[in-house]
């Protein structure tokens, strides 16, 4: 079973993390930021990863500590649920669309951790009360802490909401592609010998 549990505690967070990757997309997500623990649903439900995530944090001062941490936190889970990643098809893509705006996320499991994020928001990125700059900030955490290359752009959109969604979406749909096991592939998929 590729499965993690993570536990991180800090002076400004304490989350706590389950992770199975061969899930049926069922969650149990509890954070104080709602905007995040939707998206973290959203997660789990479309990359069929069945995820408990517990934090909290100093969300007084702003939500940035306790968003970096649920992302160091899932990157890490990620991590050690895939193992050594033999058979594995690696790669992941898709071009997912949510109402009015269209991302593309492409990702490779190569242990390589690196972002490329061609994502900007509207102006009005703190009106609903989340900072929509820290969608870039989970994802950095997620990919310097499992190992993964990520390339997010937005072709087009202009619902804050909506981008952050169809984000969020597009990496689990393509995360459950790269991860999938392949029964053709024999050993690591790298003609290095490892990932």
């Amino acid at each position: 079973m590729r499965k993690a549990k993570i536990s991180r505690k800090t002076k400004e967070t304490d989350v706590k993390l389950e992770l199975e990757l061969d899930g049926k997309g069922s969650y149990e997500i509890k954070t104080p930021v709602p905007f995040l623990s939707h998206m973290l649903e959203l997660f789990s439900k479309h990359g069929l990863l069945d995820m408990k995530l517990k934090a909290k944090g100093d969300t007084r001062v702003d939500d940035h500590h306790l968003v970096e941490d649920a992302g160091i936190c899932l990157g890490l889970a990620l991590k050690k649920a895939l193992g050594a990643k033999k058979g594995l098809e690696r790669y992941g893509y898709i071009l997912l669309p949510m109402d009015e705006t269209l991302t593309e996320v492409c990702l490779d499991l190569s242990g390589r951790p690196y972002l490329v994020f061609n994502v900007v928001f509207g102006k009005d990125y703190k009106k609903s009360g989340f900072d929509f700059n820290l969608v870039e900030e989970f994802f950095r955490a997620v990919c310097y802490n499992a190992g993964i290359t990520l390339h997010v752009t937005l072709k087009y959109g202009k619902n804050n909401h909506h981008i952050a969604e169809s984000i969020f979406k597009g990496f689990a749909k393509a995360l459950c592609s790269a991860a999938r096991v392949n029964k053709r592939v024999r050993g690591v998929p790298s003609s290095k010998g490892e990932l």
